[in-house]
């Protein structure tokens, strides 16, 4: 078996896939940083209030994107399979638990208790107050945001990814006119400062939400998914559901929640390095884009290979994926490399900063190789197979017993270069990079899924 698939059929699926996700991304980035630029003209304060209230939104995302790639898993199966009863069990059971989540975890705490959701991000009583006025907007996006999300993860599945993108870009435009009316009270609306960036971008939201669910429950031809079926009786696939997906869940609320204390590690080392590290954060998105277009488009192609009975050729797939991954880090490492000067320069900071920045940038550029290799493997192809507990116990086992312990001992006991302190926080994108190449040869990361019920006989349109 050779390292590339030599059907040129593959490559084009995956680029169909992949490239509509990676420029959807582009757009997030881009309205993350238009939203910076505008609520940071409202001072310190106000630009700190958002970006620390975003930090609890952001987990509700992340939870969200737990139970939306965990659901695609079994719907890119059960599409392969052309098992629409199964798929729209899947679908039925994700949005029930999205539903359950947004309200009784985040929808009602940031009704009756805003105040205390900002104080566990911030000590300041200015931005505290600040924080309150943005996040108490965000109580009804919660719901509309979650749905939103995980129907266009599963959407993604059944090979319709322009109807999320083309989304996405409207949203883009819409969330920055009605921030920017809100907030500085242009055509004829109040001033509303933080209030008006939180009220923008619930209206954003809530396009968002009117195109991409409506679309599904309305329009859609492939899954036929309407909203009668969140009543449907999907008793038969709960065990497998939480089987699959549910590890899906706990490895990114886990993950997320390292990531969070490798930030905290951060700040412990001083202000200087967690000035270097904002600077170097831009560029971090901008070289993974690609990588996240990827990683679905792996999970997706993979789930369908299999969902079609094809083991083999699943395999021969997952190597030609690890291959790609090298080549695409590489990429990414050289381009750090190059605009990394650039980028440092745009900063004025302290030559200190800029020091550490050069450092970071440089450290990057290595584990970028290996970041690629892995998000493409443990959350796209490996993920595909439905491996995902034993996905669920590495991801945890390297980021707790490797990344933190390290980077905090290289921070601050050992208080070595910044080079290595990212390197060593970072290390677990190295040990399982390494790592896919043994669970890939063992073949035992292709699972079998349990079909809940006979195939609906409604046939499923090719992708």
């Amino acid at each position: 078996m050779g390292i590339f698939v030599k059907d040129p059929a593959f490559y084009k699926k995956t680029a169909l896939i992949a490239l509509p996700i990676s420029m959807q991304s582009m757009i997030t980035i881009g309205v993350n940083l238009t939203d910076n630029v505008m609520v940071g003209k409202l001072g310190e304060n106000s630009l700190s209030a958002v970006a620390q209230a975003n930090q609890y939104v952001s987990l509700f995302q992340i939870c969200c994107m737990g139970l939306g790639m965990g659901a695609s898993v079994l719907t890119s199966r059960f599409w392969g399979m052309k098992d629409n009863a199964s798929l729209k069990k899947s679908v039925t059971i994700m949005l029930r638990l999205t539903i359950l989540i947004a309200i009784l975890f985040f929808t009602i705490p940031t009704i009756f208790v805003p105040g205390y959701i900002i104080a566990l991000y911030a000590k300041e009583p200015e931005v505290i107050a600040e924080g309150i006025r943005y996040i108490v907007y965000m109580a009804p996006c919660y719901l509309i945001l979650g749905m939103s999300l995980t129907c266009t993860i599963v959407m993604r599945t059944t090979g319709q990814m322009w109807v999320p993108l083309l989304t996405s870009i409207l949203a883009f435009f819409v969330n920055i006119f009605f921030n920017y009316m809100f907030i500085f009270g242009k055509f004829g609306a109040p001033e509303m400062g933080v209030a008006g960036a939180g009220l923008g971008t619930l209206i954003a939201r809530a396009f968002e939400f009117t195109l991409i669910c409506g679309y599904m429950f309305f329009l859609d031809q492939r899954i036929h998914y309407r909203i009668k079926d969140l009543f449907m009786k999907c008793g038969d696939m709960v065990s497998e559901y939480i089987k699959i997906s549910i590890p899906v869940l706990i490895s990114d609320f886990l993950l997320a929640l390292g990531n969070s204390m490798v930030a905290i590690i951060m700040g412990r080392i001083g202000k200087s390095f967690v000035s270097a590290n904002s600077i170097t954060v831009v560029t971090q998105q901008l070289s993974t884009v690609l990588i996240q277009g990827i990683c679905q488009a792996g999970c997706i192609i993979t789930g369908h290979t299999l969902g079609e009975g094809h083991k083999d050729k699943a395999q021969e797939q997952a190597v030609t994926f690890y291959a790609l991954g090298a080549i695409i880090g590489l990429i990414g490492g050289v381009i750090i490399m190059i605009i990394s000067p650039f980028v440092i320069s745009l900063y004025n900071v302290e030559p200190e900063t800029k020091v550490l920045a050069a450092q970071l940038m440089n450290s990057i550029a290595i584990i970028v190789v290996f970041q690629a290799i892995n998000s493409i493997m443990t959350k796209g192809v490996l993920r595909g197979g439905g491996d995902t507990r034993f996905l669920m116990v590495a991801d945890i086992l390297f980021l707790w017993v490797a990344s933190i312990p390290l980077g905090a001992l290289a921070g601050l006991v050992w208080h070595m270069d910044a080079f290595w302190i990212y390197f060593l926080l970072k290390i677990d994108q190295v040990i399982k990079a390494v790592w896919c190449i043994f669970r890939l040869r063992s073949r035992k990361w292709i699972k079998k899924i349990s079909v809940a019920a006979p195939a609906d006989p409604d046939k499923l349109e090719e992708t």
